[in-house]
């Protein structure tokens, strides 16, 4: 079709080709659907041009694409088989939008029947696929169960993968197709028919049906004969998809399939369909650390199978197993080494990527190589030199360097700025590895710096000599002139941004600082309004850190800016002259190591955009934790938990999403208490549990956790409950909550999960309480047991019987603390914040640890009882006798900053003693700490 529209275009210089395919020159056309007799050649080329349409992006309204579909349904009444093919096409790309496409059900159901033509029923089977009803399933499951064990390939292949789209919708009709899917499996039938050119673009599961088309769009019943068994790849692409919830059915699936150690005894000869094996093998052996050895010995025996592909995927699966040694790389680094004095660059391509990939884990292992990849540097493919030569940049010694270095400079101006990127990378790793080499690394990477590239590549250089700043300190002077050179011609102001913030921050350390402030007062009268503001900045800060002569040198430029024009750098000039004349300003804006958590403050605003009596109050800021720069880079560098939703299903091995964040697990709970309507009123969440509480094993049949929340008047206990009992349902299931003391809380209601099963886990009880002094933090501990009605579930309808009877289960006590309760950790400057607060409410209590059997094990339980940020590397004592322990922590409800310090000695037989003392913003909470150690 491609082909078609640039032909269009160049017969058609004055734009009818335009109007030939315009959507309402089409439609209007589309009476030749109408006329008797049908011509087959005339509505072949306006289908094209539908579908044609359609596949670049243009979209037909409901009632348009409806006219369009039962116009093209007309033409069932012809024989032709070509335009059959392209009726086919249509309906199943205007079904997306079409009305009532359900009505041309029994039409494709006529040329799904076994004695027609083969050229009709593949066809028909897929686009049945796209325009059945789910409930209509169950009554073609005949027809889908004859399709799937046809002799004929095509028809075979057709149906699997109708199936497979089926799955989504009707879970349970295809589950029972499994038997026809390992039938289809196991078939030695080779011979097939297939319209178009090649088999695995047509048949594949997520291929395009415009692949059988040529660039006419016209297909002619060209059938080519193919020995490929793809059948065999679709089967077991749908059995694995039946039996990827039931582990040990998907290993014996591979076992049975994988033909022993060798390999050899396997009933597959689709090389596709090995290498699918291959991935669920890894899947299993990622998943399950006992099926390692048995899958491993699986893999191996297919490092020696006839096929380059399955020789490939074997040996790639092997080289990205978790925690994979040297030894078992041994015979899968001999493949990729054959692989790469191959003639076929595409083989040499595989082998080298995979290679380079396992140079950052296992530089040895790889090293064994370097002969063959050194031959591979002037390869006429540059992807694949550029490959071969970061490879060797990874595994090389230090005396290679400098021959390296010059063999990339040579062909860095013939690669992609994408490879180009990869060869940077490679680069930075060898500057850190050997720092004596730095000097012509910088060299090249400076000279980089100069040439033509995209933002990707020069920020990758940049982020090198940023490193090489920060781990080699003999470059750095060297470095940070390069930068300024760098960015009197930057064209990317983030990059900009960044270079000025790092000069800022490491320009004032230099021996002459004075030499940078000329380049950053150049951006100030040259650049445009973002980099002028990232520029004052700079210049305060070597304002506050220079001496005095420079001081005022800088005082001078920044009075200047107070005429910019625009708002943000005139405001900017204004604060750092104040700050500059007041040394506490200064300390606070520009010396600080610390800043706003941007994700907590992120959930705070948001909790205080919604509250629906927000703004009458002000927003505090006090109530937002602080962290070091070091944590914020981590912070922002940290893949959010939604970075792995909608990864393509195709990904057979498994991912691993990150864990969450506290920010975003503060926000999920927010979510979740703002859906129930008994705490409307409750106001914004203060706190939340840092993490769930377990109050059972996890081995039981009912598993429960706790997660407490805390409101300005009110706590709510929050109960996740799961049932691992698949024939038993749950019912009315609440949780009892009994104070084990005198407690200043008293119960407002119960809400209860009304129904848990084990498809339905875990479910939700909430407890709520009220805070009879909202102003008092409440320390105490609740005895819990959960109360419910268990019924038996019907083995044969599912539904769980009417008679049930009560039942209670005991779950372990729930400790209202102070860490994770009402304290976050804070980031501070310990040894200032602690004289600052000397004349604020303080306490101090002695305690004797007689458990603790170390410094290092006081110093861990602390830490988590307070949930305090431990501040200097205090928590990692380097005394076994004598340690104090540093601890900074913001409390919630307004309760300000506290700072702890923890003194401690050890002594073999009376473990450790504690002095703890306490300072805050007021006495409550001095109180709260102390309780918490002491109780």
């Amino acid at each position: 079709m491609a082909g078609l529209a640039k032909r269009d275009e160049e017969n058609n210089p004055t734009g009818l080709s335009s109007y030939y395919n315009n959507k309402t020159t089409i439609i209007q056309e589309a009476r030749v659907f109408n006329e008797s007799p049908i011509s087959p050649r005339k509505c072949r080329a306006l289908l094209t041009r539908v579908v044609y349409l359609l596949y670049l992006g243009e979209t037909f309204g409901t009632q348009e694409a409806t006219g369009l579909f039962f116009g093209t349904t007309k033409l069932f009444q012809n024989k032709d088989a070509a335009l059959r093919q392209m009726v086919y096409l249509a309906i199943k790309e205007l079904s997306n939008t079409a009305e009532d496409v359900i009505m041309v059900t029994s039409s494709i159901q006529k040329d799904m029947q076994p004695n027609l033509e083969v050229i009709y029923r593949p066809n028909a089977i897929r686009a049945l696929c796209h325009i059945i009803d789910p409930s209509m399933v169950q009554g073609t499951e005949r027809f889908f169960k004859t399709a799937i064990v046809d002799k004929n390939p095509s028809i075979s292949s057709a149906a699997l993968v109708s199936s497979y789209h089926l799955y989504p919708v009707s879970k349970d009709v295809i589950k029972r197709w499994a038997n026809e899917a390992q039938e289809a499996i196991n078939s030695k039938s080779s011979g097939s028919s297939f319209f178009g050119s090649s088999p695995s673009s047509y048949f594949s599961l997520g291929g395009s049906a415009s692949s059988q088309f040529g660039a006419g769009g016209s297909p002619g019943p060209q059938t080519v004969t193919s020995t490929s068994y793809i059948t065999q790849y679709h089967g077991l692409g749908l059995l694995y998809l039946l039996r990827q919830q039931d582990r040990m059915a998907v290993t014996k699936m591979i076992q049975q399939l994988g033909g022993g150690k060798s390999g050899a005894g396997s009933s597959l000869k689709n090389p596709m369909a090995l290498c699918l094996l291959i991935r669920y093998a890894a899947k299993v052996m990622d998943e399950d650390p006992n099926m390692q050895k048995p899958m491993f010995d699986l893999l191996e025996g297919w490092l020696r199978h006839k096929s380059d592909m399955v020789n490939y995927e074997a040996a790639r699966v092997i080289c990205e197993m978790r925690n994979v040694t040297a030894a078992q790389l041994t015979r899968s680094i001999t493949v990729l080494q054959l692989f790469l004095s191959s003639p076929k660059s595409l083989l040499k391509f595989a082998a080298i990527r995979t290679l380079a990939t396992l140079a950052a884990t296992h530089p040895q292992s790889v090293a064994n190589c370097n002969l063959d990849m050194e031959n591979l540097i002037n390869d006429s493919n540059r992807s694949v030199a550029t490959y071969a030569i970061t490879t060797l940049l990874k595994t090389g010694n230090e005396a290679s360097v400098d021959r390296l270095m010059k063999q990339i400079t040579s062909f860095m101006s013939e690669i992609s700025d994408e490879f180009k990127v990869i060869v940077v990378d490679a680069v930075r790793s060898l500057c850190l590895k050997f720092p004596s080499k730095q000097a012509s690394i910088l060299t090249f990477l400076s000279g980089t710096l100069r040439d033509e590239g995209n933002y990707d590549f020069k920020r990758a250089v940049v982020e090198a000599i940023f490193d090489m700043i920060k781990f080699i300190s003999d470059c750095k002077e060297a470095a940070l002139a390069h930068l300024c050179e760098f960015i009197e011609d930057c064209e990317y102001t983030k990059l900009s941004v960044r270079i000025l913030h790092l000069l800022g921050a490491e320009g004032p350390k230099a021996k002459q600082p004075s030499k940078f402030i000329r380049f950053i007062y150049n951006r100030v009268v040259l650049e445009n309004a973002v980099v002028r503001a990232a520029a004052v900045s700079s210049l305060a800060k070597f304002g506050v850190s220079a001496d005095s002569k420079t001081k005022k040198s800088v005082g001078v430029l920044l009075t200047r800016c107070m005429d910019d024009v625009d708002d943000e750098v005139r405001d900017r000039a204004a604060m750092y002259l104040k700050a500059m004349r007041e040394p506490s300003l200064a300390e606070s804006y520009l010396q600080s190591d610390s800043v706003f958590s941007l994700s907590a403050l992120e959930t705070k605003l948001v909790a205080y955009v919604k509250d629906k009596e927000a703004f009458q109050y002000p927003f505090d800021i006090k109530s937002i934790p602080k962290v070091s720069r070091q944590q914020q880079a981590s912070e922002v560098a940290r893949p959010s938990t939604l970075d792995t939703i909608g990864a393509p299903a195709a990904k057979t091995r498994a991912v691993t999403p990150p864990a969450p964040s506290a920010a975003e697990t503060q926000s999920q709970y927010q979510t979740q208490l703002a859906a129930v309507p008994e705490f409307a009123d409750y106001g914004p969440v203060l706190s939340s549990s840092s993490k769930p509480t377990p109050l059972t094993e996890s081995e039981t049949e009912y598993v429960v956790s706790c997660v407490k929340h805390i409101f300005k008047e009110h706590v709510v206990f929050q109960f996740n409950v799961s049932n691992t009992l698949p024939d038993t349902v749950l019912e009315q299931v609440s949780i009892v909550m009994q104070a084990t003391d005198e407690i200043n809380l008293t119960e407002d209601f119960i809400i209860p999960q009304t129904s848990l099963s084990s498809a339905t886990s875990p479910g939700i009880v909430y407890v709520s309480f009220t805070r009879l002094d909202p102003e008092e933090y409440t320390l105490g501990s609740f005895a819990c047991t959960m109360k419910f009605i268990s019924k038996e579930v019907d083995p044969d309808s599912g539904e769980p019987e009417e008679d049930g009877y009560d039942d209670e289960y005991p779950l372990d006590e729930v400790e209202l603390g102070a860490g994770g309760e009402y304290i976050v950790p804070n980031y501070a400057t310990f040894s200032s914040e602690w004289e600052k607060m000397k004349a604020g409410p303080s306490s101090t209590e002695t305690f004797a640890l007689s458990a603790m059997e170390s410094i290092k094990a006081a110093c861990d339980s602390i830490v988590e009882i307070l949930n305090m940020e431990p501040l200097g590397g205090s928590e990692h004592p380097t005394s076994t006798s004598v340690h104090t322990l540093q601890l900074s922590g913001l409390v919630t409800g307004g309760g300000g900053k506290v700072l702890a310090r923890a003194r401690m000695t050890y002594a073999a037989g009376t473990g450790v003693n504690l002095e703890l003392s306490v300072r805050a913003e007021s006495d409550a909470v001095c109180r709260l700490v102390i309780a918490a150690i002491g109780g």
